[in-house]
């Protein structure tokens, strides 16, 4: 972490032979541990936290002086349940995210596994661990959907290659949990290898019964982040499991569970923490972690409760307080200055001892990252109208975002247009490589929707929707046009586009931007009868498996309770 140089020169510092790099003087901070307001000095060099205390280094000479009087100084937050592929890439998320204090993520590695081979998955990583910035991740166990190659890519061998490293902190999410239940020997080795390498594994358990909750924990699951009401909070905390509150765009629950748990008088906030859950750009809007301790304010939980659930809370179940989230020596130099201890959005933060931002202006912006390790979208085929042939008329029927059952479909299924006097559109999955197709009806999803096209998607295939084929095409051949994306046609034309460069998954653009280009995006769906919380969450889901009842995967549309094929896939 740091050199026997570095270390001898920080020594030195403390013994008053050299200077260090900065001195903040009149600070009122946050000590985690004794969780009281402290006031002193804090000394930093080479980006580590050298001392805190009354005492001011002998040699002064060129370190940066800061006066925090009538500031408070907090950890940098963390956020331990990122999914950073949602339009944006790790790198531009972190980029927004530092500007809101959030300095660390624990991050999904679903998207990289899709897109990469490993070896230069691993060298995304390296390179973004030379940031300012704290990246750690998951090893996955499961896709979510029905790949396949699943036992190929999720085989123990290849999961225990990710557990080796030291950025990987957690096995999961588990949301193929049931085919533990059912003696998945795979999954109970990549369970076993998590725990033979020291990582926490989290589950996704939303419903489950205390029976289940007390299976999984037996399996070695830790902790759950599906908790929907403060009974089922506490019901996981009475099973053992490290719990994690949700304020997501589809699961906006982190005010009504903070409230319910002080209703019921549970003195648990030294073991909860809180996410985002990894919601698209415009959720964030208002803030990533900052805006959960700002929620937490606002339901009443005590102002030191609120930010140890957005810092030390995360970094001491995970094993890394050690480096974070304790203003104490041997630290990374990572806090965040408030000018108001009830607004944690940050006028000033600096991570790893480097400014991000001073003054409530960005510092820098992050370029590490070299995304041409993850290949370009080129396709060599096309699609015509018997390729969105739908053969029968069972479907998928949208509940909300991402709750769907099936139907059997009364429109004419085998028309080349639809009517908008119905919810009812043609849903096709196209293979990437073009080598098969799936087929089915969407009801629920919108009544005027002419032509989408994404390659954004669980799996990085083609989703395509609509009520005109022949619209349907026109934005999938658009999105092969501009390299990926979401497309919208109607009228012979396209309507609306967000360019998805990076493997045809990701942006290369700044979230604020993105977030721009996802509000006319689902401005333009909500037009077009899309009635529904969150369109890009719908589109991502429309092939997972872990969620009920009914999904369109790379095998054909599953009942996933009954596990049995509705739809097959067909050969193109």
């Amino acid at each position: 972490m740091w050199t026997a140089e570095e270390i001898a020169s920080q020594i030195a510092v403390i013994d008053g032979k050299e200077a260090p790099d900065l001195l903040i003087e009149n600070a009122t901070y946050l000590h985690s541990v004794l969780k009281k307001w402290k006031t002193g000095t804090i000394w930093v060099k080479h980006g580590r936290i050298l001392y805190t205390g009354d005492r001011l280094p002998v040699v002064t000479e060129g370190a940066e002086r800061v006066d925090a009087a009538g500031k408070w100084i907090v950890p940098g937050y963390i956020e331990p349940h990122v999914h950073p592929f949602q339009l944006y890439n790790p790198e531009s998320f972190a980029q927004f995210a530092a500007q809101h204090g959030t300095t660390a993520f624990l991050a999904d590695t679903l998207m990289l596994l899709m897109a990469v081979d490993r070896p230069n998955a691993f060298s995304l990583l390296d390179q973004l661990k030379k940031l300012p910035f704290s990246f750690y991740w998951w090893a996955r166990f499961d896709s979510q959907t029905v790949l396949r190659n699943e036992a190929e890519l999720f085989a123990p061998d290849q999961v225990e290659q990710w557990l080796k490293r030291d950025d990987v902190l957690m096995g999961g999410e588990l949301t193929g949990w049931p085919r533990l239940l059912k003696g998945d020997p795979a999954m109970t080795a990549s369970m076993q290898l998590a725990k033979q390498y020291g990582k926490k594994i989290e589950g996704h358990f939303p419903g489950a019964s205390e029976r289940t909750l007390a299976r999984m924990r037996l399996f070695g699951a830790d902790g759950d982040h599906e908790s929907m009401t403060a009974d089922e909070a506490e019901l996981r905390l009475q099973q053992g499991y490290a719990v994690t509150l949700r304020e997501s765009s589809i699961r906006p629950d982190l005010k009504p569970l903070l409230e319910g748990i002080l209703a019921k008088g549970l003195d648990v906030f030294d073991h909860l923490m809180m996410t985002t859950d990894g919601s698209p750009p415009l959720f964030h809007e208002d803030g990533v972690m900052d805006k959960c301790i700002r929620i937490a304010l606002e339901a009443g939980v005590e102002p030191i409760d609120a930010y140890q659930m957005a810092s030390y809370n995360i970094a001491r179940y995970y094993g890394i307080d050690d480096l974070h989230s304790v203003l104490a020596p041997g630290r990374f130099a990572t806090f965040n200055f408030l000018t108001d201890i009830r607004e944690p959005n940050p006028v000033d933060v600096l991570s790893k001892g480097v400014w991000l931002k001073r003054g409530g202006k960005a510092c820098m912006t992050f370029h590490e990252a070299d995304w041409s390790a993850v290949p370009d979208l080129e396709l060599d085929f096309d699609l015509t109208a018997d390729d969105l042939t739908v053969t029968e008329p069972a479907g998928i029927r949208m509940l909300n975002d991402v709750i769907t059952k099936p139907y059997e479909s009364e429109a004419d299924f085998r028309a080349d247009t639809l009517g908008t006097e119905h919810d009812e559109c043609f849903l096709a999955l196209i293979d990437r490589d073009g080598k098969w197709r799936v087929n089915t009806m969407l009801k629920g999803f919108a009544d005027g929707l002419q032509g989408l096209a994404s390659s954004y998607s669980n799996t990085g295939d083609f989703i395509l929707i609509g009520k005109d084929k022949q619209e349907m095409i026109r934005a999938f051949r658009r999105v092969k046009e501009i390299g990926g994306g979401i497309v919208l046609t109607e009228n012979g034309a396209v309507l609306r586009e967000l360019p998805l460069p990076i493997g045809g998954s990701l942006s290369d653009q700044p979230v604020e931007i993105i977030r721009e280009q996802e509000r006319t995006l689902k401005e333009d769906l909500k037009a077009r009868g899309y009635d529904k919380g969150d369109a890009i969450y719908s589109l991502l889901f429309l092939q997972s498996t872990h969620l009920p009842y009914v999904r369109i995967t790379q095998t054909g549309v599953l009942d996933v309770m009954r596990n049995a094929e509705l739809i097959p896939t067909t050969k193109r």
